[in-house]
């Protein structure tokens, strides 16, 4: 059984045991999270939501919280002397899921 969930401006598959990395979540490592717009869930009887499938949830626990490799951005104008550099780590939570309710 699979789902595909919504969750900070993305849509992920996942399924029960899967580690997924989202956009960073406002809870500690080893809380309980639930996901709860889930867009389609799929298995011997797939249900696809309109936008959301009603009572569908997906249950994860938090198991750390990090920053991204760093991506750097370099612009940089010929004959002028002129170029800036700049850095960005994005924050992400690496969830487990446990289960797929439907």
């Amino acid at each position: 059984m699979y789902a595909i969930i919504k969750t900070g401006g993305k849509q992920l598959r996942v399924e029960a045991g899967e580690a997924i990395y989202i956009e960073k979540l406002s809870a500690e490592a080893g809380e309980k999270v639930t996901f709860d717009e889930i867009v389609l869930v799929g298995g011997e009887k797939t249900v696809i939501g309109a936008p959301f499938v009603k009572g569908a949830t997906v249950t994860g626990t938090v198991e750390k919280q990090g920053r991204e490799k760093k991506v750097v951005t370099f612009k940089y104008k010929a004959k002028k002397h002129s170029h800036t550099k700049q850095g960005h780590r994005q924050p992400y939570t690496k969830v487990v899921i446990d289960a797929i309710n439907a």
